[in-house]
């Protein structure tokens, strides 16, 4: 396991209401179509900046609009693990899912929370998966 962390992109996961007009909004504002339109999730693969920006549907009025989870996109599960460790060194909690079909990826991924409770995921995309493989249900707090 190397000590260096290659960080890839920043990940934002948001809350929507309605996941056309969110889409519609972002295309419009990132000037770039999504990378992955699912049932209830959208994806934007932003290159400048860096940026894997998700949209996920929610019913919720109180939820929608607000933020979901934040990530960092790491290149392997190694650099997850090596994360996972310095984080765990420093005193955090972290909380694991490993072969876990989240937002329509297998992934694997650690978490820990901020003082506020602003979830933080370090993951990374191991396969991409069909709508039949994979549902839209993930990414929330356990």
């Amino acid at each position: 396991m190397s000590s260096e962390v290659q960080v890839l992109k920043a990940h934002v996961s948001l809350n929507v209401r309605n996941l056309d007009e969110s889409v519609a909004f972002y295309r419009h504002m990132l000037g770039l179509e999504p990378a992955r339109v699912r049932p209830g999730y959208a994806k934007f693969d932003v290159q400048n900046p860096p940026l894997n920006l998700a949209l996920n549907e929610t019913a919720s009025p109180a939820a929608a609009g607000s933020l979901s989870h934040l990530g960092l996109q790491v290149a392997t599960t190694d650099d997850v693990l090596a994360t996972r460790l310095r984080w765990a060194r420093a005193g955090l909690v972290t909380r694991d899912e490993m072969q876990t079909n989240c937002c329509y990826a297998k992934q694997d991924k650690s978490w820990v929370h901020d003082p506020d409770g602003n979830e933080w995921e370090v993951f990374v995309v191991l396969e991409e998966l069909t709508e039949t493989e994979s549902s839209n249900a993930c990414c929330v707090s356990a």
